[in-house]
């Protein structure tokens, strides 16, 4: 298995990408951004992690699908059924693969209640929700 070198920054980990994949992560990283401007984008464990009052959301491309993840997910189902996971924090995410239908509204929707729920309950890896 071939070691991935971590981006330097946000902008070199989404100009890593090519095709499809590098279409849905623009897509996400530009809605996420305007829907919590204030939110702190850095590059952890390898892809694009979102902070506010610790990690809010994740954007993960990997070779056949794109992860949009949330360490408050399980608080959003009903925002989008399709997320899945468990385990620590509540994560859950939404697998995109080419194709995939993904409302730009929702992605907003999704950041804009993530993000108050970090300020409402605190940080998800410090709080035992």
């Amino acid at each position: 298995m071939k070691k991935e070198v971590a981006a330097a920054n946000p902008d070199a980990y989404v100009a890593a990408l090519d095709g499809w994949r590098r279409d849905f992560v623009e897509a996400l990283r530009a809605a996420v951004l305007e829907a919590a401007p204030d939110l702190d984008e850095r590059i952890k464990w390898r892809h694009l992690v979102y902070f506010s009052n610790g990690p809010v959301l994740l954007i993960r491309a990997e070779q056949e699908r794109v992860l949009f993840g949330f360490w408050r997910g399980k608080r959003l189902l009903h925002l989008e059924p399709r997320m899945t996971g468990g385990g620590k924090y509540e994560l859950r995410t939404l697998e995109l693969r080419q194709g995939t239908p993904l409302d730009r509204a929702t992605v907003l929707e999704l950041v804009r209640n993530a993000v108050a729920l970090n300020h409402r309950i605190g940080n998800p890896t410090t709080i035992t929700p």
